[in-house]
């Protein structure tokens, strides 16, 4: 999933806390792992708290998003005409 994926940072939840995950993130990427520890993780890793808090920002978007039908269930075959939809829902949300 991550493959061929450039990054500042990659912003997740716990579910994605494994250290083959963060490892390669780190290793791979080049970027930086802000993933919170699990609760039962026996060492647990510091993340960045604040950048972090963006995370809520991106899930908001998104969940805006699917309240569009056409995005939400990608009625358009051409990568460019779903983009150029995604375009047009930011501007009509946003602006």
């Amino acid at each position: 999933m991550l493959e061929g994926q450039t990054a500042e940072a990659v912003l997740a939840d716990k579910g994605y806390d494994t250290d083959s995950i963060v490892h390669y993130v780190k290793h791979c990427m080049k970027a930086v792992a802000v993933i919170p520890p699990k609760r039962n993780r026996i060492v647990q890793r510091l993340y960045e708290k604040d950048t972090y808090k963006m995370r809520n920002l991106i899930e908001r978007a998104f969940n805006r998003f699917k309240h569009w039908r056409r995005i939400a269930t990608r009625y358009d075959r051409c990568d460019s005409i779903f983009i150029s939809s995604i375009a047009l829902a930011a501007i009509a949300i946003w602006a």
